[in-house]
């Protein structure tokens, strides 16, 4: 391999990385509608949550490159996010405007094979609301996890309009609330990390605390615990599912955000819940054992 090969893939990799590829794993929530729906082995179904999959993660990987676009003096000086490939001068800022632009072109475009322009239109509005939230929004604390969260439920909806399934309104005040919990366990990083620096990773990072972040944690696991179990034992459900006893997969929950909050607190590593889903072990066997324990449920007793 000559010089110029070597570079050229240097270059690539650096787009890759830019892109965020491994971050498209939050796009899964596109695909909650069809197994809470019954419909996860329906051909149809599974290939219109495919096509909303990746038009979603297309407008994502758009947002990632206007975020590191638009914080990249702020990377520069973090000890981490210096080598992001535009704070470390790996990929060139016009260079990632065209990246942006190509993802955008290339999320409507494969949103098009939908024939579902209410799916295009949630898209849309991600993407003008992430724009908002890179370029001023998540300067203000709350406001910037709220948002996030609504991301997520903004997935959901996606999914549901693009496989023509109803979503229960159990469905998305859950996602809202556990998106929500993760996102205040990320922030709990920041405010450790300011705690030994002196320096706030975020503008508003100084409007967080360890006793404020550590309550919102504890309040917003309890509720999305409880929005589980009510889900579980309502009378819509368990007529839909043919089951009554989908309430013991309630344990799975609890100790998943038992573990997550060990991994926030104890292990002090939420700063990443992507790396944690994809890394930590317990967690995949947890998720694992109430998905397949849902699945039996719903599928096959």
């Amino acid at each position: 391999m000559n010089e110029n090969e070597i570079k050229d893939n240097r270059g690539f990799a650096a787009l890759m990385r830019l892109i965020r590829p491994k971050q498209w794993i939050k796009n899964m929530f596109i695909f909650v509608p069809l197994f809470f729906g019954g419909a996860l082995f329906h051909t149809d179904a599974l290939l219109a949550g495919l096509i909303a999959f990746f038009a979603y993660s297309f407008a994502a990987s758009s947002i990632y490159c206007f975020n590191d676009i638009h914080d990249v003096e702020a990377d520069r000086r973090h000890s981490v996010k210096c080598h992001r490939p535009i704070a470390s001068g790996a990929v060139s800022i016009r260079q990632a405007y065209a990246l942006m632009f190509l993802m955008l072109i290339l999320s409507m475009g494969v949103c098009s094979l939908l024939d579902s322009w209410e799916t295009m239109g949630i898209i849309a509005f991600y993407w003008v609301m992430n724009l908002c939230y890179c370029a001023k929004l998540k300067q203000y604390a709350i406001i910037d996890v709220c948002i996030v969260a609504f991301g997520f439920v903004l997935r959901l909806l996606a999914g549901g309009v693009a496989t023509h399934i109803i979503l229960s309104k159990w469905i998305v005040l859950m996602t809202f609330l556990i998106t929500l919990f993760m996102s205040f366990a990320k922030r709990r990083d920041d405010v450790l990390r300011m705690e030994k620096t002196g320096e706030a990773p975020r503008k508003n990072t100084s409007r967080y605390n360890l006793t404020f972040i550590n309550q919102a944690i504890t309040i917003t696991a309890s509720v999305t615990l409880v929005c589980y179990i009510m889900y579980t034992v309502s009378p819509e459900v368990i007529e839909n599912f043919h089951t009554e006893y989908l309430y013991l997969t309630s344990v799975f929950v609890l100790v998943g955000l038992l573990r997550y909050i060990q991994i926030a607190v104890v292990d002090q590593k939420s700063g990443d819940p992507t790396k944690i889903i994809l890394r930590d072990r317990i967690t995949q066997f947890i998720v694992l054992a109430w998905l397949l324990s849902f699945l039996f449920l719903i599928y096959i007793e």
